[in-house]
């Protein structure tokens, strides 16, 4: 009987042995677990700061972009009226020349 408590002392105690070397191998595991995926985080948040970064840059091109359109309609409109004025100014001055032409024409007819 001496033999079998003895057996069964020195069972339980290679199982507890057994069983806290698997707890720390379990803890070693859980640990690199919640390393992965602390690294996994600090990860996703950068890689949410590259996306926020990249969409502030594209709204600040978008942005650039429409004063420039705006910027080119305002050209547009600017060299539209000074067509318009320079059809104008041709306008009065080939008047102008045909009334030079008719009295030239007149005083020569004399």
């Amino acid at each position: 009987m001496k033999k079998t408590v003895s057996n069964t002392l020195m069972a339980g105690a290679a199982a507890l042995v057994l069983l806290t070397a698997a707890g720390c191998q379990d803890t070693k595991a859980l640990d690199e677990v919640r390393a992965m995926a602390s690294k996994a985080g600090q990860d996703a948040a950068a890689a949410q700061s590259t996306a926020n970064s990249a969409n502030t840059s594209a709204t600040a091109a978008s942005k650039a972009a429409a004063a420039a359109q705006a910027a080119a309609d305002k050209a547009q409109t600017t060299a539209n009226q000074a067509l318009q004025a320079a059809k104008t100014a041709q306008a009065g001055v080939d008047a102008t020349n045909e009334k030079l032409d008719r009295m030239f024409k007149q005083s020569v007819s004399k």
